[in-house]
C-alpha cells in the first residue's frame, strides 16, 4: 500500500522521516478561509477532508495522464494523510491561524502573552483504490475511489511566558512566523516563548506523530481485512 504525505509542510515531512516511513509528498492548494462563526474543530475537520478531496482530483489527473502516455504503474490502493494545525485561544472559540502580516502577528501573541492557548491539529486518512467500475469513467479507464476515510484531532495545551514588544518585533524579523499557525514555531526560535506544554509535542509541531501512526496502521489493518472478504466467502461456498 503506497503512502502520500498531502502537505507542503516540511515539519510534516520531517516528522514522517522520523518515523521511518516510506512514502511520497504531493502539495495540495485549498481556500483556507474560515467560515463565518464555524467552530475550530468544524473548521480543522473541512480543511482536512478538502484536502483529501483536492489531493484525490489532482491523483486523477495525473493517473489519466499517464494512462494517455501509456505510463502508468498502478498500486493496488494508497493512503492519503492530510492534516491542519490551528491554534485555539482560552475561549475555545478564537482561531489561531497564520498571520496575515506584523500586525496580525502581534494581534495574536499578545492575546498569547502570559496565557495559555491550545493547538489542535486534525488528522485524516483517506483510503482510495483503482476502479475500472466507474460510469463517469470515460472508455472505463481506472479511477481512484474513496474506501475508507478516518480522522482524529489532538490538542495541546501551550503557555506563554509575558511578551514584550520588542520581543515580538525581532521574532517577527527573523521571518520564522509567518507560515506557521499562531505565527510561532515550537521546534524553532518561538520555543524560548514557551513555558510549559501538555500534551503531544510534537502535534504542536503540526502533525501527532504517535496518533498518525496508530491511525495509518488501523487504515492498513482494514485494508487487508478487506482483501481477506472474498477469500472468506470463497472458503464458505465451498463447504
Amino acid at each position: 500500500m503506497k503512502l502520500i504525505l498531502a502537505s507542503g509542510s516540511p515539519r510534516r515531512h520531517e516528522l514522517l522521516t522520523r518515523a521511518q516511513l516510506d512514502f511520497t509528498v504531493m502539495s495540495v492548494d485549498i481556500d483556507e478561509t474560515p467560515h463565518i462563526d464555524e467552530a475550530p474543530k468544524a473548521y480543522i475537520e473541512r480543511m482536512v477532508a478538502t484536502k483529501a478531496e483536492a489531493a484525490v482530483e489532482q491523483l486523477n489527473r495525473a493517473l489519466n495522464k499517464k494512462l494517455n502516455d501509456k505510463q502508468a504503474d498502478l498500486p493496488e490502493s494508497i493512503i492519503i494523510i492530510t492534516a491542519d494545525t490551528i491554534g485555539v485561544l482560552a475561549d475555545g472559540k478564537t482561531v489561531l491561524v497564520k498571520p496575515a502580516n506584523r500586525k496580525d502577528a502581534y494581534r495574536m501573541w499578545q492575546q498569547m502573552s502570559d496565557n495559555v492557548h491550545e493547538v489542535w491539529t486534525a488528522v485524516q486518512a483517506t483510503h482510495v483504490a483503482f476502479s475500472s467500475e466507474n460510469a463517469s469513467s470515460p472508455n472505463n479507464k481506472p479511477v481512484l475511489q474513496v474506501v475508507n476515510q478516518q480522522k482524529i484531532t489532538e490538542r495541546t495545551e501551550v503557555t506563554f511566558i509575558p511578551l514584550t514588544i520588542e520581543m515580538m518585533s525581532n521574532y517577527w524579523d527573523s521571518g520564522e512566523p509567518a507560515d506557521k499557525a499562531g505565527g510561532y514555531g515550537i521546534q524553532g526560535l518561538g520555543a524560548a516563548w514557551v513555558s510549559r506544554i501538555n500534551g503531544s509535542y510534537t502535534n504542536v509541531v503540526g502533525l501527532p506523530l504517535a496518533q498518525t501512526l496508530a491511525l495509518i496502521n488501523k487504515m492498513q489493518i482494514n485494508d487487508m481485512q478487506l482483501k481477506e472478504i472474498p477469500e472468506i466467502k470463497l472458503r464458505l461456498s465451498i463447504r
